[in-house]
């Protein structure tokens, strides 16, 4: 059963989210999913980040979750 995400206003200096969106391009990542890897990363070196968060996707776009057709030879 997957928990509901959180949802939060954030108000950036326009320079300091042009260059997160930049930066998220860059690794294949929405500016969303960028915030949340910088976030989880700093947490986690400073030894605060929760045992039970579950794991990110990595970068890029999600695998296929259909299977492709087998042809029979």
């Amino acid at each position: 059963m997957a928990t509901e995400r959180k949802k939060l206003l954030l108000r950036l200096d326009p320079a300091v989210h042009d260059a997160l969106a930049r930066w998220a391009g860059d690794e294949l990542r929405s500016t969303n999913a960028q915030i949340e890897y910088l976030l989880r990363k700093a947490l986690s070196d400073a030894g605060r980040l929760p045992g039970g968060v579950g794991r990110m996707r990595g970068p890029g776009r999600p695998p296929s979750t259909s299977e492709p057709d087998e042809e029979d030879e």
